[in-house]
């Protein structure tokens, strides 16, 4: 625990320098506090990666992915990839349905 406070403090006081040092001089923002990198890094936090708890999470949620992959037909996976074009950009035309 304390070993997360300290390295919580270090990263503050590292994003508050660079902050400090940059984005006033590149785009003319406030420099800021401790408290307020703090924040920053806690709002990263939660964008970035959520609460999760798990860092390897996502690598075994590809893995699942990839395993199910290699058991579809190819017309389950042509399936899918029209449904995640259709799902990605809504303003793109349906795929065609096979016909038979």
């Amino acid at each position: 625990m304390l070993f997360v406070a300290l390295a919580a403090t270090v990263f503050s006081f590292v994003v508050m320098w660079l902050w400090n040092w940059l984005m006033p001089v590149i785009f003319g923002l406030h420099a800021i506090s401790f408290w307020q990198a703090l924040g920053l890094l806690v709002l990263s936090k939660i964008l970035f990666s959520g609460f999760r708890g798990r860092p390897g999470f996502a690598m075994h949620w590809r893995q699942r992915m990839m395993e199910r992959w290699e058991q579809m037909t190819p017309e389950e996976r042509e399936k899918l990839r029209a449904g995640m074009r259709a799902w990605c950009s809504p303003s793109a035309p349906p795929a065609a349905e096979p016909k038979g």
